[in-house]
């Protein structure tokens, strides 16, 4: 009776583990990406498509590179690239910032202005607010990739979009 019992139970551990191994042990998640819904009222605007077209499929990050991540459904004026334990994102024709005041610290890279935001308790992953281009654009990615997404960016910007 007794052997009847526990191995159900050992059966169900292991299978558990197994599982917890697995997903361990998998890598990041490459499969299509849905965002959750953001505002972005000017994310049809020709400037985003300007940006987008700028930027390269795989940005530099971590040790190596991150390719581009599908969305789905289609979102207007953003892209995303793999990157663990978060994808990075970029959005671009998102509101303006209210963390942007006359006292804000601001950011250079690579001839972009960047604003960084505050990220909500939990999150590790930080997002910066372009400000300096007549359309706002925000780039959320994980500590872990490093400055790379965020220089690739600014330079995809600064090629297809003048400073205002």
């Amino acid at each position: 009776m007794a052997v009847a019992i526990a191995l159900p139970v050992l059966l169900a551990l292991v299978v558990a583990g197994l599982g917890v191994y697995g997903r361990a042990t998998a890598g990041p998640d490459t499969g299509p990406l849905a965002l959750p819904a953001r505002a972005a009222p000017q994310a049809a605007d020709p400037r985003c498509d300007a940006v987008l077209a700028a930027l390269p499929a795989e940005l530099p990050g971590g040790a190596g590179s991150l390719p581009s991540r599908e969305l789905d459904p289609a979102v207007p004026g953003a892209r995303a690239w793999v990157a663990e334990p978060e994808p990075v994102v970029l959005r671009c024709g998102t509101e303006r910032p209210a963390e942007l005041v006359p006292t804000a610290s601001l950011i250079v890279v690579n001839g972009v202005t960047w604003l960084p935001l505050p990220a909500p308790e939990g999150v590790p992953s930080r997002t910066y607010s372009a400000v300096d281009r007549g359309i706002f654009l925000e780039l959320t990615a994980p500590p872990g990739v490093g400055p790379g997404p965020l220089q690739a960016v600014s330079d995809a910007i600064s090629q297809a979009l003048a400073r205002s």
